[in-house]
């Protein structure tokens, strides 16, 4: 039996795929290590994707069921490879780089949508790369981040601080957030 979570992103992809030929491509890229409580939410916000890659940490909980009933392809962490080796991997152009407690705003998704098919249109980007204002869950509530992070960038992307990719002072905000949220 499928899960409905699954079925209900799978027709979601569907239905938004009718323009694909025309839209830049564009793979999630996510680390998880025992990240299955919060796992969900940011799948189920990462529609705009054509794919979504997960690097596994050797997880031992429910992570890898839920990144498969998503549809995410799952590859086991290599000891010691660096954070852009993965990058290899994707088969799009764009990576979009997330923390597995992170997830997109409706605002942000309409963005990457709006600038995946006005990229095509515009020919090729002199852009290097995007970056996104992150709001964080705190225990008194969101803060707004002050300054965007980059997390979009080309595949062949060389510059990593930690798993995600190091600020590019050059890049191009996207509107909308990148939520961050410390309770699963």
């Amino acid at each position: 039996m499928l899960n409905k979570a699954f079925v209900r992103v799978t027709q979601r992809r569907s239905r938004l795929r009718l323009c694909d030929f025309y839209m830049q491509k564009i793979t999630a890229l996510l680390h998880t290590q025992n990240d299955g409580l919060r796992l969900g939410r940011c799948l189920e916000a990462l529609y705009p994707c054509d794919e979504v890659l997960i690097i596994d940490h050797g997880s031992n909980d429910g992570t890898l069921q839920v990144a498969r009933e998503y549809g995410a392809r799952v590859v086991s962490a290599e000891s010691g490879a660096a954070p852009g080796s993965y990058m290899r991997l994707a088969n799009a152009r764009w990576i979009l780089c997330l923390e597995s407690c992170e997830s997109l705003t409706e605002s942000l998704a309409a963005s990457l949508y709006e600038w995946k098919s006005e990229e095509v249109r515009a020919g090729a980007s002199r852009v290097r790369a995007f970056s996104m204002f992150v709001r964080e869950e705190t225990a008194s509530g969101w803060v707004d981040n002050p300054a965007a992070q980059t997390r979009l960038v080309p595949s062949e992307w060389d510059r990593w601080q930690g798993r995600l990719p190091v600020n590019d002072p050059n890049a191009v905000s996207l509107e909308g957030e990148i939520l961050r949220f410390v309770l699963p």
